[in-house]
């Protein structure tokens, strides 16, 4: 019951982008189309689920033992510089239009605030292994959620009839606000 708590609670009523404002910049720059999106939110999910794991077992036997605790996230990122690597390269391997389309965006996931974002988060609420694991997939989930709805609604926007003043990056900001707002209904979900 704890994890569906858990995981609820990351995906709807502390939503990483949207109600904790991480990973921001992705949302708005790979968001134009819902298949690239979707690439990126598998990439970042991948990510953000292995770096929670990995720096939990950094904190738990290296950072603790160690007495070096202040040094967690300098550790956290050179974990999750590591973990982008690996995905970069399965991603050009595998998906050539997929890694042509994320551009700058797939090697800015090492400084996505939302992955550094939900391992701190992780070790902060002293969750277990299994808790840990849990949290960084449903922060993958929450962030997955955010883009493709939202690139859902930017395809939507393309060929809407917007004032001229507002199309482009305008009604992209509204939308998002109106997102965030939304998702501000869910906060009494779970105590």
């Amino acid at each position: 019951m704890n994890l569906l708590l858990i995981l609820l609670s990351v995906i709807l009523v502390n939503n990483m982008v949207l109600s904790r404002f991480l990973g921001i910049c992705p949302f708005l720059g790979v968001s134009k189309k819902v298949e690239t999106a979707m690439g990126m939110s598998i990439a970042v999910t991948f990510v953000m689920a292995i770096a929670s794991v990995m720096s939990w077992l950094v904190q738990t036997f290296l950072l603790v033992p160690l007495k070096i605790e202040f040094m967690q996230t300098i550790a956290f990122i050179l974990v999750i510089a590591g973990l982008v690597q690996f995905v970069e390269m399965v991603i050009k391997k595998t998906s050539p239009t997929l890694y042509q389309a994320l551009g700058v965006y797939l090697p800015l996931i090492t400084t996505n605030c939302a992955v550094l974002g939900i391992a701190i988060l992780s070790i902060g609420s002293n969750y277990n292994l299994l808790e840990t694991l849990v949290n960084g997939i449903g922060g993958g989930i929450s962030f997955t959620l955010a883009i493709v709805l939202f690139a859902g609604v930017r395809e939507r926007l393309e060929t809407a009839p917007i004032p001229k003043a507002l199309q482009g990056f305008p009604i992209a900001m509204i939308a998002a606000s109106l997102f965030s707002i939304a998702f501000l209904g869910f906060q009494g979900l779970i105590k």
